[in-house]
């Protein structure tokens, strides 16, 4: 089976319950739609869990490519000297960073020895900007948060990061004429499209952050074969 989870945020035990709830196994395959970073306790813990899976695949989300850039100008130790030699643009991206959940990420990566704090970024580097799969007769176009700029003939290698990570999918706009096409995001929990903090599907669009790391919020999946909502 292929199942797609976006915004975990940090939320450890909701990530591992909801592997054990749909039976997550070395057959299945699972596509993580960004923003594993930041906001709940647990981020770092979940990266290393996915690393540890060749089966589960990263998508770039923006609080991962905060992380990534911020943590690799800090390196190996985040003190008072290395925070001393940032810039003051770098200095407002941290603490803007901060200020939006990166302290669980800063907190987690600085108690990781010089080895695996190499390893985060080096796995953080490996998270791509799209996926493009075909599941059944359906498919599926993954990213963060949306087609920024959208043409009907503009490839998805020409995207830009900022057009994937930071423009919100307009839920309620057919993108495509093919209808076995779909574009699945996280990014905008669904209680502002909806409501409610559910999945929600509308002109071939699929919004899955349910906000999990908000109160109220829920962890959603979906699996792409038989296209069955599961919730933690």
């Amino acid at each position: 089976m292929t199942y797609v989870m976006s915004d975990l945020h940090g939320e450890y035990e909701k990530y591992l319950q909801m592997l054990e709830k749909i039976k997550f196994s070395e057959q299945d395959t699972l596509f993580i739609l960004g923003d594993v970073c930041d906001r709940g306790e647990h981020p770092i813990e979940i990266l290393f869990d996915m690393m540890n899976r060749p089966n589960v695949y990263p998508i770039m989300g923006n609080h991962d490519w905060i992380a990534l850039y911020l943590l690799e100008k800090l390196t190996t130790e985040i003190t008072e000297e290395s925070i001393s030699h940032l810039s003051f643009e770098e200095m407002q991206d941290m603490l803007a960073w901060i200020d939006d959940g990166g302290n669980t990420t800063v907190a987690g990566f600085q108690k990781l020895s010089h080895e695996d704090q190499e390893n985060v970024l080096d796995y953080l580097k490996e998270f791509s900007l799209w996926e493009c799969i075909d599941v059944g007769e359906k498919t599926f176009i993954l990213i963060h948060a949306g087609l920024g700029n959208f043409r009907k003939n503009k490839k998805l290698t020409q995207y830009t990061p900022e057009e994937l990570l930071l423009t919100r999918q307009s839920p309620n706009v057919r993108y495509f004429d093919d209808d076995t096409i779909y574009i699945i995001t996280g990014h905008t929990p669904t209680y502002f499209l909806s409501g409610k903090s559910e999945i929600y599907q509308n002109c071939n669009n699929i919004c899955i952050d349910c906000g999990a790391c908000f109160e109220g919020g829920r962890l959603a999946c979906l699996c792409l074969d038989t296209m069955e909502e599961f919730y933690i």
